[in-house]
């Protein structure tokens, strides 16, 4: 069980316990709890909180306190009844460790490869230079057989309304609503179809158009180019590039800068599964 499903699992469970006095203002070195003598500091607390992830960081705070302080005292007092002379403890806290002090630096790292100046930068080389794309905003009537779809646009000619022939005759799913598809770009209508909408004229109606679906009559509503999407759109997907770069720039000159001596191991790799490494 890992230390989210712990704290999510000790909400609530520790009963009969005495609740701990609070002064007014508490500070990081405020002692929320003393357990067979190992003080437990409102900074201790701050610490998980900080490292939640958002589902449970947007818990009511009363919620979090009273999990997180169970969680750590009960922490302890498993803690206090471990040997941690052992082998196995002594590996995995240097692992623990390494992994702790690795995210901290990646952590400043990120923080510091994102400012306004970069996602900026990061942004105009991202869409600053994005080709024309254009995209249509049409209205099609999906009919059974050619020889209707003609009738269809002599009725059209004659001064009947798209719409509303639309919802009368069209078989298709957009026939209620009067035939209107809505914007839509390259790829996303089968390749007829598009390439009857890409020759039109905006207010046009087309020839019959024969697709696996049937025949179709289009009308052109609008057409525009692509619009490229907004810095707010994209700043999570920028942020997450910036940060990948730093991370690979930075160990790509922590490799070249330091000291790595790795032994050439043959081809038998089986050893990672011998637990008996991790014996007293």
């Amino acid at each position: 069980m890992n230390f989210i499903q712990k704290t999510a699992a000790t909400f609530g469970v520790i009963a009969g316990m005495a609740a701990p006095s609070f002064a007014e203002d508490i500070n990081g070195d405020t002692v929320l709890a003393t357990v067979n003598g190992t003080k437990i500091t409102a900074a201790h607390v701050v610490t998980l909180v900080d490292r939640l992830p958002p589902n449970y960081a947007a818990l009511d705070d009363k919620v979090l306190f009273d999990g997180i302080l169970d969680q750590l005292i009960q922490q302890t007092l498993l803690a206090d009844t471990a040997n941690t002379d052992s082998k196995r403890v002594k590996l995995a806290r240097e692992n623990e460790e390494r992994a702790l002090l690795a995210t901290v630096a990646l952590d400043a790292l990120g923080d510091t490869a994102i400012t306004e100046e970069a996602l900026a930068k990061e942004y105009e080389a991202e869409f600053g230079d994005l080709p024309e794309e254009p995209e249509f905003k049409a209205a099609h009537i999906l009919v059974e057989t050619e020889e209707t779809a003609k009738e269809l646009i002599a009725a059209l000619e004659g001064g009947a309304e798209f719409g509303e022939l639309a919802k009368e005759k069209s078989t298709g799913p957009s026939g209620p609503n009067g035939g209107d598809l809505g914007w839509f770009g390259q790829g996303q209508m089968v390749p007829e179809f598009e390439e009857a909408v890409a020759a039109m004229e905006v207010g046009g109606v087309s020839a019959p158009v024969k697709t696996q679906f049937g025949w179709h009559v289009i009308k052109l509503n609008e057409k525009r180019n692509k619009p490229a999407p907004t810095m707010e759109e994209v700043k999570e997907s920028l942020e997450d590039s910036l940060r990948g770069k730093a991370v690979e720039a930075e160990i790509t000159r922590l490799e070249a800068e330091g000291e790595i001596d790795k032994l050439e191991v043959s081809d038998d790799y089986s050893f990672i599964r011998n637990t008996t490494f991790l014996d007293d």
